[in-house]
């Protein structure tokens, strides 16, 4: 499936996706998020998964981000399909379940919201083309930059943090001259429509 990811200036998306509490392995807990109830300054929102490479290679950069902005939001969404029977030949990852979700959350002790898109729709709605893709909104929750987190899918040799410059250059109120840089991952994992 094709989309087409949000462009510079267009507004977030509205949602309101159940998270996993991370307080259990391979449970059902979670609670209910609203874009709404994120209300600082800048807003980071980043489709993600549990089985991709590229998306677990990101997870402690994820962290870090959310530890080192006081005044950023951070928010990770999950939209693969992770049930065969709404594959219809086209891949799947029982990984990706939201029992799963709360496992890796609380092994690898985020400090983030981490969502569940089960339907798709917000990851339609964003234009979320793989894992992991951010997308970078200002206090007006206005799209200010999407893409790739940084230039390195290893974190080894990081020269550029797009995610980190874009919200930098929303803190301090200037332009950032960054709208789009490919996001690097897996490719979002389409239920048949």
């Amino acid at each position: 499936m094709q989309v087409d990811p949000l462009a510079g200036g267009e507004t977030a998306p509205d949602f309101e996706l159940p998270g996993v509490t991370g307080e259990g392995f391979a449970t059902l807990d979670f609670e209910t998020y609203a874009l709404e109830e994120f209300d600082a300054p800048a807003l980071v929102v980043v489709f993600t998964c549990n089985h991709c490479p590229t998306a677990k290679a990101y997870q402690d950069r994820l962290k870090a981000i959310q530890a080192d902005y006081d005044d950023a939001d951070l928010v990770a969404i999950n939209s693969n399909n992770a049930i065969e029977e709404h594959a219809g030949g086209n891949e799947f990852y029982p990984t990706d379940s939201f029992e799963h979700m709360n496992a890796r959350a609380a092994i690898e002790e985020f400090d983030f919201p981490y969502l569940r898109d089960e339907s798709q729709e917000v990851a339609r709605a964003y234009g979320a083309q793989c894992t992991p893709h951010a997308f970078v909104f200002d206090g007006d929750r206005e799209l200010v930059y999407q893409g790739a987190i940084d230039d390195d899918r290893e974190g080894e040799d990081v020269t550029e943090q797009y995610v980190r410059d874009a919200v930098d250059a929303v803190l301090a109120g200037e332009e950032y001259p960054t709208e789009t840089v490919s996001p690097m991952g897996c490719s979002t994992k389409w239920k048949v429509q």
